[in-house]
């Protein structure tokens, strides 16, 4: 897969979310991960949620403003957030080169940050999702359209599309006796 992509919380109250959205960065192959104006105290590294010891495996950036917060050359900025003139992440194209940046647990991003995103995705819910939850949600899209996979079969064995015996003329109600051969 070509590009890369981070991921990063903004005022992140809960040092056991980013731990477990850090893990996940992690776990889908993240550059780096971050965090802008973090309001836990822990030190990360005593977070139990981290089992996989990220920081000593990819860069956490730490940033105390958001005009701190440098991005390599050519890396998008892809806010996520529930707003109406988002796109939804299933319609949604990713950059090559990419930093999602969500907002914390208990608030949307802030518009200075919003303003600042080359783009705003939202994942398609009836309200928001724990912050951890939805950035694997993201994590795991851009992996499945980017990471060269072939495409889904139309069914789900891989089959050609054939009428189920249940329906071809057979008995209208499916039992577990009549799809076991």
């Amino acid at each position: 897969m070509r590009g890369y992509f981070a991921i990063g919380i903004v005022g992140a109250s809960k040092a056991g979310n980013m731990g477990n959205l850090i893990r996940t960065a992690h776990g889908f192959g993240a550059a780096f991960v971050f965090s802008v104006r973090p309001k836990y105290e822990e030190s990360l590294a005593k977070v139990g949620t981290d089992t996989s010891k990220t920081a000593a495996a990819i860069p956490f950036y730490e940033y105390d403003a958001l005009d701190k917060l440098t991005l390599p050359k050519g890396c998008l900025l892809v806010g996520v957030e529930l707003t109406e003139e988002a796109t939804d992440l299933p319609s949604f194209r990713h950059p090559a080169s990419a930093a999602y940046i969500m907002g914390s647990e208990r608030y949307s991003l802030p518009d200075e940050i919003l303003a600042e995103c080359d783009h705003v995705i939202k994942i398609p819910t009836k309200f928001s999702l724990n912050v951890a939850t939805a950035g694997a949600i993201v994590m795991y899209d851009r992996l499945r359209l980017l990471g060269g996979f072939a495409e889904r079969p139309v069914t789900p064995s891989g089959d050609p599309i054939e009428q189920p015996p249940h329906v071809r003329g057979g008995p209208h109600i499916r039992t577990l006796k009549n799809e076991i051969r």
